[in-house]
């Protein structure tokens, strides 16, 4: 992500020649920078927005009177003046209190569903657990589900519904292409969810969903290049420049359950041994550990707990699974060379020698770049609800209902 709103806006090279933006793309993206510079900098001066963005002093109030009309920021109580001489100025920030968005996240064993704030906080979240994996049922129960959460949050107006998931995602057609451990194939998301709702509903990978919600609220805000690594039942990556997530054509990018992981012992059902997904995923986690003795279901967060007992063996399956993340991110590093790796993976979420072990793996040169989540305690809700944001704040005319 750009270090600041005007980098978004100075983005393409100044050397190559580009053509004049339409009336709407510049309005879009004038939009979009003043809203940004309000989330990363509010409660903020329009006259500091302006110096952020490039825009003028007009065209900023233009567009902040218009986000106050719509709800979207609100003035401070408090003006500030500037080092104590001149007419105080008074700030404009978010105003997180009309508005939500839902969020959707699709595992293997529960849907959660959750609404967050334009800040990226949950403000509630619920887990469904998956009676049938009917792709139908599974969507209905996330409707009736996402209309309960509204239907307590009283007052509150939803923009839209994101939903994540693992596996090949199509982000245009709102479309989970091939989900192999749910057996889905060629769902139509955003049709299903949007006649359910009623919703405006957007689709994408979970590991870019989590990009989007890292650079918008996290700590790779901020960051140039951000590599997300993905380590759950489902293993992907995504990788972000410049305030852009690359998708490739049909949005096939970050597809890496298949590359090779050196020392990988695990054989893997496309033939080979040792492929990314099935070495680090919670499923072979679990199986080890009640090969072990440990636990006796598939819930991998039982073996952390068992760690935190001081279960040896479960230490050593937490810290051995982090070294084989750190392995991966390495060989990602490697080929992207990104200024800041964000792991999303349960061990190094909750442990420090887990993190340790995955830093040890990467290299002292590099271990610094590497991160945990940002949301440890509400990763697929954030994800879900981080594919509306990430719209949001891209086109926040667009989205906004008008008044």
């Amino acid at each position: 992500m750009p270090r600041n709103a005007a980098a978004l806006l100075a983005s393409r090279s100044p050397h190559s020649p580009v053509p004049r933006a339409a009336d709407s793309d510049r309005r879009r993206t004038n939009a979009s920078v003043v809203l940004r510079s309000v989330l990363e900098h509010g409660p903020v001066a329009r006259s500091t927005i302006a110096r952020l963005t490039g825009l003028s002093p007009a065209s900023v109030t233009d567009y902040c009177a218009r986000f106050t009309e719509l709800g979207l920021i609100r003035e401070s109580a408090t003006p500030q003046r500037s080092k104590g001489v001149g007419r105080p100025h008074v700030p404009v920030d978010l105003d997180a209190s009309r508005f939500v968005v839902g969020g959707v996240h699709v595992a293997v064993p529960y849907t959660t569903v959750a609404l967050l704030d334009l800040r990226g906080r949950v403000v509630t979240e619920r887990r469904i657990g998956h009676d049938s994996i009917n792709p139908s049922l599974v969507l209905a129960r996330a409707a009736e589900g996402l209309h309960a959460l509204l239907a307590e949050a009283a007052g509150a107006t939803p923009l839209g519904v994101g939903v994540a998931a693992g596996g090949w995602v199509d982000r245009d057609s709102g479309t989970i292409v091939d989900h192999p451990l749910l057996g889905w194939r060629d769902v139509p998301v955003r049709e299903l969810l949007g006649a359910r709702t009623g919703l405006r509903v957007h689709v994408d990978g979970h590991a870019r969903a989590l990009v989007n919600g890292e650079r918008l609220f996290g700590r790779a805000r901020g960051s140039r290049s951000v590599l997300h690594l993905f380590v759950g039942n489902v293993v992907d990556a995504a990788f972000a420049t410049n305030d852009e997530v690359h998708h490739g054509p049909r949005s096939q990018a970050g597809a890496i359950a298949h590359l090779p992981l050196r020392g990988g012992t695990e054989p893997c059902d496309c033939g080979r041994v040792g492929c990314l997904q099935v070495e680090l995923s919670e499923r072979t986690l679990c199986r080890r550990a009640r090969e072990a003795g440990i636990v006796d279901g598939v819930n991998p967060t039982h073996v952390v707990a068992a760690a935190e007992r001081g279960n040896p063996v479960a230490v050593r399956l937490l810290t051995q699974r982090a070294r084989m993340v750190g392995r991966a991110a390495g060989l990602l590093l490697d080929i992207l060379n990104p200024e800041t790796v964000v792991v999303t993976e349960l061990g190094v979420i909750r442990r420090e020698d887990c993190l340790r072990a995955l830093r040890e793996e990467v290299g002292d040169a590099r271990a610094s770049a590497v991160v945990p989540t940002s949301f440890p305690d509400s990763v697929l809700a954030v994800a879900g609800g981080s594919v509306m944001l990430d719209v949001l704040y891209r086109d926040p005319l667009s989205v906004c209902p008008s008044v």
